[in-house]
């Protein structure tokens, strides 16, 4: 796993270690970003948050893209130690923040964020559940972008959300979604 693109192109990075999480493969990261790159423009000065992080990777790839700032939420202790270790290895401590708690445990938001990327055990409707009760804690406003990478037969379905874009890459599907005015 390697970083793709941005300040710390081409830098490795560490998975978790045991099997009890999955890392996003970097074809899907590759297409995730390029989708969110033809939306977005730049990463500059985004506040984004990498939920069921795994290894940081997705949140890692923003700030390496010029996001301002990372909240890292993951509740293994193995994914925790290696979001912590790519952290350290990349000098980004002063832009992360980490989290070892469930995505669905976050309180309220101060202000809502400007990405919110989600990478949840597949098979499970995790991510859909925590989109919405993340949009109902302020995390999620109107004008926020969201990823969500699925297995390409889940399906997504959130009150309020509506899919800008959906991608199949090998056996995930990536979806973006925006809040419905």
């Amino acid at each position: 796993m390697r970083i793709i693109a941005g300040e710390w192109r081409g830098r490795k990075l560490v998975a978790p270690e045991g099997d009890a999480t999955r890392p996003t493969a970097d074809r899907t990261r590759e297409t995730l970003f390029s989708m969110l790159a033809s939306r977005l423009g730049t990463f500059e000065g985004l506040r984004v948050a990498d939920l069921f992080a795994g290894s940081g990777a997705l949140g890692l790839e923003a700030l390496s893209r010029g996001a301002a700032h990372c909240l890292f939420v993951d509740q293994d202790a193995a994914a925790i130690r290696a979001i912590r270790r790519n952290i350290a290895n990349l000098h980004a401590q002063p832009r992360s923040e980490v989290r070892a708690s469930s995505a669905l445990a976050l309180g309220p938001a101060k202000e809502p964020l400007d990405l919110v990327l989600l990478d949840p055990p597949y098979d499970t409707g995790a991510g859909c559940v925590a989109i919405d009760k993340l949009a109902r804690l302020g995390w999620i406003g109107e004008s926020t972008w969201v990823s969500l990478e699925t297995a390409k037969p889940e399906a997504v379905s959130i009150k309020g959300f509506a899919e800008e874009a959906v991608r199949d890459v090998g056996k995930a599907r990536v979806h973006i979604l925006r809040r419905e005015g």
